[in-house]
């Protein structure tokens, strides 16, 4: 009787650990629904030390994504994405050094150079830089 109880308290501790793990799974994936289309993919937010117009120091922040139409490229994009976070990082921080100490970033600037370095890794035109957010702190 009592090996009985034993058995039916462990399946129930095993279901109740296997819903919350489901949950937690569920919760990621709604969240990468959210950020992601089918051909949009989000990017983690890029950050570079800039000099703000006191003296002290800044972050430069850039949040934005990819917008890849064609599968195969997509495919090589998802594949590529810590050679392409390389890539954005190294042109921010650049950009960043060359900013004027106290001036306002040039999204049209940034862009621009994002959209060198991901035609640089893929390869090829195609995947097309969108900015979201950037500011100074």
């Amino acid at each position: 009787m009592r090996a009985r109880r034993r058995l039916a308290s462990l399946a129930i501790g095993l279901a109740v650990l296997a819903i919350g793990a489901g949950g937690r799974q569920a919760a990621q994936a709604k969240e990468a629904v959210k950020n992601n289309t089918l051909t949009y993919t989000s990017f983690d937010a890029l950050t570079a030390t800039v000099f703000r117009s006191d003296g002290r120091r800044g972050v430069l922040t850039v949040q934005g994504g990819l917008d890849v139409p064609d599968p195969a490229l997509r495919a090589r994009a998802a594949a590529s994405q810590p050679r392409l976070r390389d890539a954005y990082i190294r042109t921010l921080s650049v950009y960043a050094a060359s900013l004027i100490p106290g001036a306002p970033p040039d999204v049209d600037q940034i862009g621009m150079r994002l959209q060198r370095a991901t035609d640089g890794v893929l390869h090829r035109p195609g995947a097309r830089v969108l900015l979201g957010t950037v500011l100074v702190n």
